[in-house]
């Protein structure tokens, strides 16, 4: 029996901070049917204030990379991608990973190498942060 296929999203650096309107997850609130954050301006705020590099909204041309950089990886790994869509703020990936890798696992692969080729491509600086600490895994 095949393993399920994961539902991955991530989002830019910046573009979605806790305390944002639109509901967020700590490491507190991170638990299958807990409630995301209260809307919470102040700390939205502040995270903001804490932010090192200035927040990333992805090009159309950008997207495209990403999303090519994805289709090559799981072509590499032999994952079936089922699903990609590159927005400028996130991304969402569906993906089988035939029991190779958990979510967490490729998550972070697709980000790291999506990364590696905006930066050759010159969609991104060599120290600028990319993406957000970790994203769903569902």
């Amino acid at each position: 029996m095949s393993a399920p296929a994961y539902f991955l999203t991530w989002s830019c650096y910046g573009t979605w901070l806790h305390g944002d309107a639109r509901g967020s997850v700590d490491s507190g609130s991170n638990q299958r049917g807990t409630p995301p954050l209260s809307p919470d301006s102040r700390r939205r705020q502040s995270e903001s204030e804490r932010m090192r590099y200035p927040h990333v909204l992805r090009s159309a041309e950008a997207r495209i990379l990403i999303a090519k950089t994805i289709e090559a990886h799981c072509q590499v790994r032999k994952w079936t991608l089922l699903a990609v869509n590159v927005r400028s703020s996130h991304v969402h990936v569906v993906v089988d990973c035939h029991e190779s890798a958990p979510p967490e696992r490729a998550m972070e692969q697709f980000k790291s190498w999506s990364t590696r080729c905006l930066r050759e491509a010159g969609y991104a600086l060599p120290d600028q942060k990319s993406w957000t600490e970790h994203g769903s895994t569902r």
